[in-house]
């Protein structure tokens, strides 16, 4: 009977992590806008173009049907050692802001830092998507795009850390 008990409150060994693959992305495209440095801020007006590689120009059939589309990209400009340097930070470097760890936030230090902002489509014409809102810098890598799908990407009942209500953090104008 005891040896049953030990069992059933003895803790278990923690299962061994296993080794992963390495894994390699290649742009799809790149942005162009007037956006030249990166700031925290003011991305709902900006309108931006995304070029994609040429010969993908057909995987952009029937894009157009769709109002709002999301965008993957990388934060290119951010130095290789910064790249999951904290992984405690203060969202947005506001002391004001409880110390967090980095993924329960949106900062672009991270350990991979894939990014994504979801976007009003304005044109697809060839290999050029027309965008508004995307909170890229001019030369940012493109990753991915896919149509933005309310049914699915779309969670009302979602909530936010109460820091984040407070109003003294991440704004809503901007990719997290």
């Amino acid at each position: 009977m005891f040896d049953r008990v030990r069992r059933v409150f003895s803790k278990k060994p923690p299962e061994p992590f296993p080794e992963l693959p390495e894994i390699t992305l290649r742009p799809i495209g790149y942005v162009r806008n007037g956006v030249k440095e990166p700031r925290p801020e003011h991305w709902a007006d900006v309108v931006s173009r995304i070029i994609i590689r040429p010969e993908l120009e057909d995987a952009l059939l029937g894009l157009e049907g769709w109002s709002h589309i999301v965008v993957v990209f990388w934060p290119h400009l951010i130095p290789p050692d910064v790249l999951g340097s904290k992984h405690r930070l203060h969202p947005r470097d506001d002391p004001e802001n409880p110390l967090q760890g980095v993924l329960a936030t949106r900062s672009q230090i991270r350990f991979n830092p894939l990014l994504m902002t979801a976007v009003r489509l304005l044109s697809v014409k060839g290999n050029v998507l027309r965008v508004k809102g995307l909170d890229a810098i001019d030369g940012t890598p493109v990753l991915d795009v896919k149509p933005y799908m309310p049914k699915f990407d779309c969670l009302p009942e979602a909530t936010m850390a109460e820091w984040v209500t407070r109003g003294q953090s991440e704004s809503t104008d901007e990719h997290k």
